[in-house]
């Protein structure tokens, strides 16, 4: 088919950005424009002349602009395929002019239902014209083209430059509007099923294509839905190869554990586990106790810095083999040696939000649960031997959090504000002690431990107070509490329970 020169639009945007100059090029051209409500209120404030909706129709605007576009005078010049002789009688017979150009966005649902507003002003967001006029021009796209963004208004006008729309453009315009429509109704109905949420509608929009999936011959892509705020969003990739599927996993574990700890804390993460983790006087300073605690491990590992990436600290990483740096901020000079390592991947990241949902697939289906949001509130711990020392204190807390980022079975040891030994991902307790003391070996000697869920026997603290563990923090609720209790009394060691577990399977 080819290209359909634009004569007549319905313009009615809840989203005025660029509307003026796009009206002013569309009138320029000779555009016929007919629009409704504040949309035609604004264009004739700018001095643009433009048919209101209800000069169209022959009714008025009623019910508080519930009703406005919802006539056959309007949906009759969207829905009209020109193709058949039916249809282009009835246009006559009813005196219906065609629309070649509708350009809808929608009233601001997705915004006012986040904001904190009442029910009722919610409720008036739900539009109904729009989507209904959006979802008639997708359908006949063979003959009218659908904008339901800004951004294609340039499009738009080059399009018309160069004689009109083209069939693939309008069909790639109703695929947009399609979507728009779905993921519109998505965020109703999940606003609905917020309490409830028996049923939860996903409408996922690619944000990019990925290097590959978790292996090479697996395709892979980023998705998200409309109204996510997740901070790979709004972060910035500063150099570094294509981001792939584990890339993109083990960068989002590693800067979700880094975001929980204080600034200036570096973590190192491999296949979504922590292999070090610290804090120190320095960002360098916490990089080097941090890659200490497992060397071997942190070989090809991603490296989560909470705060300012600075030329120290950029000096001790390029030392290294990593695939991925996130950082807060980098300084120029950081930026400059680390260029030098073309392949490293460097990200610059907001911090993380706390309230996603988070959804793992399983055949045929998703398990979804809310984000675990972590923390270390030590005032709710209950001290069931003697109290911590300040510092045992401090490093039970850090230990805490690494530990419910940390697959389970999960033990973690930290001795001065660094992982000295992390078991993760054990199909015993005891069995994850012994493989973090492994790790530690001398540096177990006065660490604290935290377990991700309680001890369900009384082997695992006395493995780790024969390596001098001297206090340990974990949930408990074990049916042998009393017998975990008693070991930790007969080797002075201090025993927190928090009375939370932070499973992560």
């Amino acid at each position: 088919m080819p290209r359909i020169p634009i004569g007549r639009a319905l313009v009615s945007v809840s989203d005025k950005r660029g509307l003026t100059p796009f009206a002013e090029a569309l009138i320029d051209r000779g555009v016929e424009i007919v629009s409704s409500g504040g949309t035609a209120t604004h264009l004739e404030d700018a001095g643009l002349p433009v048919i209101r909706v209800e000069d169209v129709t022959g009714a008025p605007e009623m019910l508080g602009g519930r009703v406005k576009t919802l006539h056959p005078r309007i949906h009759g010049g969207i829905l009209a395929d020109l193709a058949k002789q039916d249809h282009r009688q009835s246009l006559l017979d009813f005196g219906i002019s065609p629309f070649q150009l509708v350009v809808v966005n929608l009233y601001p649902f997705e915004e006012t239902a986040t904001s904190g507003a009442p029910e009722g002003e919610i409720i008036e967001q739900i539009d109904i014209g729009g989507p209904a006029m959006i979802r008639a021009a997708a359908k006949n796209h063979a003959w009218v083209a659908t904008i339901v963004s800004p951004d294609r208004y340039g499009e738009v006008i080059s399009a018309i430059d160069a004689g009109g729309t083209t069939s693939d453009q309008r069909k790639r315009f109703a695929r947009e509007a399609f979507f728009r429509t779905a993921q519109y109704e998505a965020a109703i109905v999940n606003w609905f099923e917020r309490d409830g949420a028996d049923r939860l509608v996903l409408a996922l929009e690619q944000r990019s294509t990925l290097r590959y999936g978790e292996n090479p011959h697996q395709p892979a892509g980023l998705y998200a839905m409309a109204d996510t705020d997740g901070w790979w969003n709004g972060s910035h990739q500063v150099q570094g190869k294509e981001m792939s599927f584990n890339n993109w996993a083990d960068a989002d574990a590693a800067w979700r554990l880094a975001s929980d700890l204080p600034e200036g804390a570096v973590a190192i993460l491999k296949h979504m586990n922590a292999c070090g983790v610290a804090t120190g006087s320095t960002t360098a300073e916490a990089f080097a106790k941090a890659w200490a605690c497992d060397p071997l491990s942190a070989f090809g590992g991603v490296v989560a810095v909470h705060g300012d990436l600075d030329a120290d600290t950029a000096r001790a990483i390029s030392e290294y083999f990593v695939e991925i740096v996130v950082a807060s901020s980098i300084t120029d000079e950081a930026a400059a040696l680390l260029a030098r390592k073309k392949q490293l991947r460097i990200l610059i990241a907001p911090e993380p939000s706390s309230d996603d949902l988070d959804l793992r697939s399983i055949d045929g289906g998703f398990l979804v649960q809310k984000v675990d949001a972590v923390e270390a509130d030590t005032s709710v711990w209950e001290a069931r031997t003697r109290p911590p020392t300040d510092t045992e204190m401090r490093d039970l807390a850090m230990a805490w959090i690494i530990a419910a980022h940390t697959k389970s079975n999960a033990i973690v040891l930290v001795n001065d504000g660094a992982a000295v030994g992390v078991g993760a991902g054990d199909q015993s307790r005891v069995g994850a002690a012994e493989r973090a003391l492994a790790r530690a070996g001398e540096r177990a000697k006065g660490a604290v431990c935290a377990s991700d869920a309680f001890f369900p026997f009384r082997d695992g603290p006395d493995t780790l107070a024969a390596a001098g563990v001297t206090a340990i923090v974990e949930p408990g609720g074990s049916m042998r509490d009393d017998e975990v209790i008693e070991a930790a009394l007969e080797h002075d060691m201090a025993l927190m329970f928090t009375g939370e577990r932070h499973f992560r399977h």
